[in-house]
């Protein structure tokens, strides 16, 4: 980790002279690169597929801003989401991280990057690592089922992640930070402008040594050492390109391309402790697009978009396994997905936008272990129409018709009503979401070992799409100083897909020797470890929550954020019994405080945020529900400007500043796995 450090400091000060010398000298010090003020109304697209003012738009929308980042130190995108949306958690799992978004897991929540759809996922969960958080310009949160505009997988709400395009100016960027457990971060970026050509070029490293909290795991009510960690060791490295160009005052055109992996890093297996593996886990993708759009004036635009990403993961093994050697390589999943979007925004009046839209979508999953290859595409169109009468009123309606290649036609309305007097706003929305099932969860048919356990997992051709009826109402005061914001809503879900397990030993005799018939390395492994996975549709599910949002800039240079989120989550059992939803959160709330302030060539930026959260339910699990927590970080950030031709920020923090840990031993079920309070310093340097 060392020569990581040394090596990137290196390329800094190999870059400095250079862009120094090539910068344009002025009699002055450079200007601060970026705001002091965080935007209480900043312009958002999320909500309704159009640029407006977050004021303004009738469907209510949470927005993170790229300065409200940079002042936090935070360090991924997972962080950002943990620390500033209260409806939004994560806990653990072996491979990543497992998300929620008031109660719904990571399938019912559509993560979008600029506006397309993410895929590339680590056990169901999109690998958040593709997306580089030093490019962020803002994060939008939208709370609820948004099929209309976006299609399947959108029931439980939509996180959309907008990263910067070039600048009007060439700038080079580094950004390193450096925490306990190995946990480094670096960061170059390069924006370039030749007259009508623009170009962002950004790399990004990010490690992490892992770390054990307990050292132990409970079998059969003893403890016993194990050599598991609650966080897995990891590398990453994150290339992006985009390149933009504007022949015309009308038309503007782009082209982009990426590259990522990803390698775990697990304790190797030995023969006298529990917990290590044969293998680590190496991630890859690829991702391309290219597009335009057309300004038509006063009457609108046109806008056309494509983009592809192919997303494998593989075991590379870290000792002899059967046929394989250490070294060696074996694929495990291949995604591909396809999406050709065009879109019309028109203004046909003043006082109205309407949006039309054709979509195809393409995806396909490889799964060597299951004999599956095989692909599924979904051809859309949809249209809303956006309408502001009687002088404070707004109202929405729109309407998507999906033919799905699996599960067919689909239909999904969406309606809002937006009452503006003033500073004040009164929202009411309804809005129907649907989530096609996976293909893994229609076609899988496979044995897989998962760690000392076996599991055969069958999908089901006969599953039904999900089904979610969203509604919602926002009371909102906003000023230049103020935004008080309340939002009460409910969300039906139908046909939840879903899984149950049966232990190999619980069976009847005649199909424990089906099973052997099509598995017949059955006779090879203990059935004691082996249980077998079945998807079908859950009944119904229900959940009701409220959301509280306070932000007040009360002076010069302090703004002060609360947000807090009740969501009470159920779903109905076979046997008509309700529970609560698995991995659901009752109470959570974030709180943020920045301070500002300039001295000359100066500036000094202060942050503290924190989390606080009620436990996480694991109903019927043997281990318990997570205990709640609270977590606090401390960040300072110091910019000189004092120099001519670039900018120097070091950065000094403090994360969970109370050293709050989870030390219970590692089989248990966990919400907080920090490795405990950790010193972080950074360093950020711009030359313009």
């Amino acid at each position: 980790m060392k020569k990581v450090i040394e090596k990137s400091l290196m390329i800094a000060m190999a870059v400095l002279p250079a862009a120094s010398a090539a910068a344009t000298e002025t009699s002055g010090v450079v200007e601060f690169s970026d705001s002091t003020h965080f935007d209480l109304n900043p312009v958002v697209v999320t909500g309704t597929g159009v640029h407006q003012r977050l004021k303004m738009t009738p469907v209510p929308v949470e927005v993170i801003t790229g300065n409200e980042l940079r002042a936090a130190g935070i360090n991924g995108i997972e962080e950002a989401l943990t620390m500033m949306v209260p409806s939004l958690s994560f806990s653990p799992n072996a491979m990543g991280s497992y998300l929620r978004m008031n109660g719904l897991t990571n399938s019912h929540v559509l993560i979008l990057l600029n506006g397309r759809k993410m895929t590339g996922d680590i056990s169901g969960n999109v690998d958040l690592a593709q997306i580089d958080v030093n490019l962020v310009k803002r994060i939008e949160v939208l709370n609820g089922a948004a099929s209309t505009l976006y299609g399947s997988d959108a029931v439980g709400g939509v996180i959309n992640i907008i990263t910067s395009e070039p600048g009007d100016q060439s700038e080079f960027t580094t950004n390193s930070r450096y925490s306990r457990e190995g946990q480094f971060n670096q960061g170059l970026d390069l924006s370039l402008r030749a007259g009508k050509v623009g170009s962002m070029t950004a790399y990004n490293y990010s490690h992490s040594d892992g770390w054990q909290n307990s050292h132990f795991t409970e079998s059969d009510g003893e403890l016993t050492e194990t050599l598991a960690q609650l966080s897995l060791g990891y590398t990453t490295n994150n290339l992006t390109q985009k390149f933009t160009y504007d022949p015309t005052e009308r038309l503007a055109l782009y082209a982009e391309g990426g590259y990522y992996n990803k390698l775990l890093d697990r304790p190797v297996e030995r023969a006298s402790m529990a917990g290590g593996s044969k293998y680590n886990t190496f991630s890859e993708s690829f991702s391309w697009g290219a597009g335009a759009s057309y300004s038509l004036g006063a009457l609108g635009s046109l806008k056309f978009d494509y983009s592809g990403r192919t997303y494998g993961q593989w075991y590379k093994y870290m000792i002899a396994t059967g046929d394989y050697l250490p070294g060696d390589y074996y694929k495990t999943k291949r995604q591909d997905y396809h999406d050709a979007e065009l879109r019309g925004i028109f203004n046909f009046t003043d006082n109205s936008n309407t949006v039309f839209g054709l979509d195809y979508r393409y995806e396909s999953l490889d799964r060597p272990e299951s004999d599956l290859d095989k692909g599924l595409g979904t051809i859309s169109v949809y249209a809303q129409h956006e309408q502001h009468f009687l002088s404070h009123f707004t109202a929405l309606a729109g309407l998507r018709y999906d033919n799905h290649h699996e599960i067919g036609s689909r239909l999904t309305p969406k309606v809002a009503l937006m009452y503006n007097v003033g500073n004040f706003n009164v929202r009411g929305t309804y809005a129907m979401g649907y989530r096609a099932p996976g293909i893994d969860e229609l076609y899988y048919h496979m044995l897989k070992p998962m760690g000392s356990r076996h599991i055969i997992t069958f999908g089901n051709r006969d599953l039904k799409a999900e089904d979610s009826n969203y509604g919602s109402i926002n009371l909102e005061y906003r000023s230049s100083r103020v935004t008080v914001s309340l939002t009460g809503y409910m969300n039906f879900v139908k046909n939840m897909v879903t899984s149950r397990s049966t232990k190999f030993t619980a069976m009847t005799e005649e199909q424990q020797a089906a099973l052997i018939a099509e598995f017949p390395e059955i006779n090879d492994i203990k059935t004691s470890t082996l249980s077998v996975k079945e998807y079908y549709n859950f009944s119904r599910a229900t959940v009701k929550g409220l959301e509280a949002n306070v932000s007040v800039n009360p002076c010069t240079g302090l703004t002060l954020g609360l947000n807090y989120s009740y969501a009470y989550g159920k779903g109905l059992n076979d046997d008509d019994t309700w529970q609560r939803l698995n991995r659901s959160v009752m109470h959570t709330g974030t709180f943020t405080a920045n301070y500002v302030h300039e001295w000359d060539w100066y500036r000094l930026n202060v942050n503290l945020n924190g989390r606080v959260q009620s436990k996480t339910y694991y109903p019927g699990d043997a281990d318990g529900d997570a205990p709640g927590y609270g977590i606090w970080n401390l960040t300072t950030r110091h910019t000189f400007n004092c120099f001519k031709s670039f900018t120097l920020t070091p950065g000094v923090g403090i994360d969970n500043i109370f050293d709050r840990r989870d030390m219970r031993p590692l089989n248990s079920n966990f919400a907080l796995y920090s490795p405990g309070r950790s010193f972080v310093a950074s360093l950020s340097i711009t030359l313009k």
